[in-house]
């Protein structure tokens, strides 16, 4: 729309230019009857016959000059009138109006005393320069309308047209941006009143269709946390059987290949539930259902952590600074115990474990032995469901929910965790907030 105002003032312009120049030319030397030098040699003609015919002035109408004029006498008053039309058109003439309409004029002597005067009457150049006049008016009025038309012309198309088009393309926009509660706004007496009816109910629609999608996901996820709750149950069932089986045997001496079984029914059984904690955990964050209850404890809880999930006794672990931190002791099992088990799982090696104090964290690094984490990987290990080309590549079995987990919580204790990849190993950096 702006592209249209511009060409109307572009062509406006140009025609007032025209417009002046057409005025200038038009209306030049229209001030009064051009004088030439035929005029001047026949207006002394008239002059000397009157002189000579003075007191038989009508004589002259014998002559013909070729030129419409008047003689007056020394009184003002008309003695001869010369001109085309019956005597009551013809309008009255004095020196005055020969001196104000610029009619070519001179004097009738008569042995040296001025008795009349003769003037040359310019009986159409009078109506030429009127019509001359009313042309340059109507000109310009005609300019005048068209930027008259082409405004109001304008501001119909941007009232009737332009607006409506761009609250459909902003509402567009709010469309594809999700934003489907705010409806399309028109005019009563819009032109596309039904077009744009349209799209509301598309809307609307699309907003019924988008709530209907948000409660079946709602609704699948708090499925996925029950089942993930049930199957909680019977991992538990299998892993104490194990465990009373294993002391059995124990008891009775029996250190075969039964206890190798056991053992690994024990470890399968404590992966799934490993598996399926994460599922759970991450399930009820989905649902903003999750919550962790932060409670003052010694720091040596940590080492007791360490140990309950410190299979293999592979963990070297360093001194522990004697502090209170706030955790929630369980969710802090979590995530020592999906660090610990994804060491274990992917690379296999000692683990070093060092603590230092730092400004109101008790920060405790966890570092493996371990063919690390490319660097182009290593901002995306804690992404939920994220999985590394050697993990996919060499078999490895997971959900990619481990890291994800833990750095969540972490966040939700108001610690942190960083994941950094130095050489050859992973280390990952928790920071355990004060009390």
């Amino acid at each position: 729309m702006k592209g249209y105002f511009r060409t109307v003032a572009i062509v406006f312009i140009i025609y007032f230019l025209a417009f002046a120049v057409f005025a200038a030319v038009n209306l030049k030397g229209s001030g009064g009857m051009t004088v030439s030098d035929e005029t001047v040699v026949v207006m002394n003609d008239i002059a000397h016959d009157a002189s000579e015919n003075w007191n038989s002035i009508e004589n002259l109408r014998q002559k013909n000059y070729g030129v419409p004029f008047v003689i007056l006498d020394s009184n003002n008053g008309i003695v001869l009138d010369c001109r085309e039309g019956s005597s009551g058109s013809r309008d009255t003439v004095t020196i005055e109006k020969a001196v104000k309409n610029r009619y070519p004029y001179v004097y009738v002597t008569d042995g040296g005393r001025i008795v009349g005067t003769v003037i040359l009457i310019d009986d159409g150049a009078g109506i030429v320069r009127g019509q001359k006049t009313v042309l340059t008016a109507a000109f310009g009025i005609c300019g005048l309308a068209f930027l008259a038309g082409a405004l109001i012309y304008g501001y119909y198309i941007k009232k009737n047209i332009t607006e409506p088009f761009k609250k459909m393309e902003q509402f567009a926009g709010r469309v594809a941006e999700g934003r489907l509660d705010e409806p399309l706004l028109m005019d009563r007496n819009n032109m596309f009143g039904s077009f744009s009816e349209s799209f509301d109910i598309m809307r609307e629609e699309l907003a019924a269709s988008r709530k209907r999608e948000i409660a079946l996901q709602a609704k699948e996820k708090e499925l996925v946390a029950s089942l993930s709750h049930d199957l909680k149950t019977p991992i538990t069932g299998i892993k104490l059987t194990t465990e009373l089986m294993k002391a059995k045997l124990a008891k009775e001496n029996d250190h075969g290949d039964m206890v190798s079984k056991i053992d690994n029914i024990y470890m399968k059984a404590d992966e799934i539930d490993v598996l399926v904690t994460d599922l759970f955990t991450s399930t009820l964050d989905d649902l903003g259902e999750f919550k962790v209850n932060c409670t003052e404890e010694k720091s040596s809880v940590l080492n007791d952590i360490i140990r309950k999930h410190d299979d293999k006794e592979l963990a070297a672990v360093s001194e522990l600074p004697q502090v209170i931190i706030r955790v929630d002791v369980r969710r802090m099992s979590q995530v020592i115990g999906n660090i610990i088990n994804n060491s274990y799982k992917y690379a296999d090696t000692r683990i070093d474990i060092s603590y230092r104090l730092t400004d109101g964290f008790l920060e405790m690094k966890i570092a493996d032995h371990g063919p690390g984490v490319p660097s182009d990987e290593i901002e995306l290990i804690t992404n939920k469901f994220f999985r590394g080309r050697a993990q996919t590549e060499g078999g490895f079995e997971g959900s990619g929910l481990g890291l994800y987990i833990a750095k969540m919580l972490m966040e939700k204790m108001e610690g942190g965790l960083i994941a950094s990849s130095e050489g050859r190993g992973l280390i990952v950096t928790l920071l355990i907030p004060l009390a």
